[in-house]
């Protein structure tokens, strides 16, 4: 009697086989040299990736900033690279980018914005640069250290209220800059005062606070596998953050500075 599957048959003689020409034997060969297993497509990313990205990002955005300081710009090309900053980090966040071109033109562009501004405070209150970057290089160590040693967890609540806090904290500053065209000083959010200092010191303890959530970001991509290439994606999260914390201890200082 004729099988009735298709694919398995009775051959001549009461031998039976699976329906399909014989393999000949360089495919054997092939099949037998075939490894058990696929390897990964992509290399998995690790603490060193980030920590190389990092310090490539971070110093070109230093070297672009001595640059704008050595040949003297003014505040058009700083505003030209706040602009062109703004829009690549946009780009970057909402695209959940990794191409480093994108990520060193932010680097550069906002290095020159943060060029122009040290060297101006700098000529106002000598001594004040070097200060605020001791004091960005402190709040980063310190905000290791408190993520190493777990003192704060970052939990899914304490990262929405992060966000929260730096959503009400950009509002505000919004709305004072646009009271600014009709009131000199605008709400007094950004004048040296009570309210300056506690503005001031409100946003470098949220950009303290997004340090957090950066080292929490590298430390799950490493756990979960991420690609190498996301290593660029952490990099520019904490090089925007360092920024961010230099800047807000800049304009702190430059209120005692200025007072005294």
């Amino acid at each position: 009697m004729e099988s009735k599957n298709p694919v398995f048959k009775r051959q001549p003689h009461g031998q039976q086989a699976w329906g399909g020409p014989t393999p000949t034997p360089e495919q054997l060969q092939g099949m037998y040299d075939t490894p058990s297993y696929a390897p990964p497509a992509q290399r998995a990313m690790t603490i060193d990736d980030v920590v190389v990205r990092g310090f490539i990002t971070l110093g070109t955005l230093v070297v672009s900033a001595a640059a704008a300081w050595a040949l003297n710009l003014g505040w058009g090309a700083a505003m030209v690279g706040v602009l062109v900053g703004l829009v690549l980090a946009l780009v970057i966040s909402f695209k959940q980018s990794t191409n480093p071109v994108l990520i060193l033109g932010y680097a550069v562009a906002y290095g020159v914005a943060v060029g122009v501004i040290s060297h101006m405070m700098e000529s106002i209150y000598p001594g004040i640069v070097i200060q605020a970057v001791l004091g960005t290089a402190m709040a980063f160590g310190g905000m290791l250290t408190v993520y190493s040693l777990r003192i704060v967890r970052v939990t899914p609540k304490f990262t929405k209220f992060v966000v929260a806090a730096a959503l009400g904290l950009m509002a505000a500053l919004l709305v004072n800059w646009v009271a600014g065209f009709f009131v000199e000083g605008g709400l007094g959010l950004r004048e040296a005062g009570p309210i300056g200092y506690l503005v001031s010191i409100a946003a470098i303890l949220i950009g303290c606070f997004f340090l957090l959530l950066d080292f929490d970001q590298v430390e799950q991509g490493v756990r979960m596998g991420a690609p190498a290439k996301y290593s660029w994606l952490m990099a520019f999260g904490l090089t925007m953050t360092l920024v961010w914390i230099y800047l807000e201890i800049l304009r702190l200082l430059s209120y005692f500075s200025s007072s005294d």
